[in-house]
């Protein structure tokens, strides 16, 4: 998810690398992965594995997917947001970091939900609108390609037999990226899908739903929790994981181990 704002530019680069909370974020996915690996799927320590490896998994897309963002916004010119941090991969630097990393695991932990997440402010103000929609759609390609990747392992060494916590946690990892995916591409002001589509309105019809963008998490959790389009939004989530060739019942094995309290 991206804001928009309006600043000098300011120049001079700086090497992009990870910041040591970013590394203690990986680390800690790890270590999470190793207890799942070899426990037994009913275990507590499968259960302690499989959350860690799922929550700290999805911080580290989070970070992955707002880095996207202010990349692309760097090499077009916004040089802010190395000012700002964003090129260090570290969610404390976000704008909102409760509402960037704590709403989204609410909503994991409710319902299961990959919730876009993160917020980091770029100046668009003179890009074109190519580059303007480039910045906005980089972010939900960014899941979509941890999606993949993730599809990709799980269906070639993913087992159901040999350490089966594991990879049912990967595979709801890998379900959590698709449902952002989905999420972030709706043309819900506040959200990617809308930056995408933003450029091409016209003034009057930006200026007028500019006065929605704060209140685009609030909608998209009145249209998935309170409407029949959750159905719908899930069947286009289960249709696009069971492409992969993996089982969607792994992804749900995974969820319940996450979500072990309810």
């Amino acid at each position: 998810m991206t804001y928009s704002f309006t600043s000098g530019r300011r120049t001079g680069h700086s090497a992009i690398r990870p910041s040591p909370v970013f590394l203690l974020i990986v680390l800690i996915t790890v270590l999470g992965g190793a207890l799942a690996w070899d426990a037994d799927v009913e275990s507590v320590r499968a259960k302690v594995g499989v959350f860690v490896l799922v929550v700290f998994g999805w911080i580290i897309s989070l970070c992955l997917h707002e880095f996207g963002h202010a990349y692309v916004a760097w090499r077009a010119g916004d040089h802010e947001v190395e000012v700002r941090g964003y090129l260090t991969l570290n969610p404390l630097k976000y704008s909102h970091p409760v509402l960037s990393i704590g709403l989204p695991l609410v909503f994991i932990a409710l319902g299961g939900i990959g919730l876009p997440g993160g917020a980091v402010y770029v100046n668009t103000a003179g890009f074109k609108a190519s580059v303007q929609r480039l910045v906005s759609g980089v972010g939900p390609a960014s899941n979509a390609l941890c999606a993949i990747i993730l599809l990709i392992v799980i269906r070639t060494f993913g087992s159901a037999t040999e350490h089966a916590a594991f990879w049912y946690g990967l595979s709801f990892l890998a379900f959590l990226q698709i449902t952002a995916f989905l999420l972030n591409a709706l043309p819900v002001p506040g959200l990617d899908g809308y930056g995408v589509l933003e450029p091409s309105l016209s003034y009057q019809t930006r200026r007028s739903l500019d006065q929605i963008k704060p209140y685009g998490m609030l909608i998209l959790f009145a249209l998935i929790f309170f409407t029949p389009l959750s159905q719908v939004f899930f069947n286009a989530v289960y249709a696009l994981f069971e492409v992969s060739g993996v089982p969607d019942w792994w992804a749900s094995n995974g969820s319940y181990l996450t979500r072990f309290w309810s």
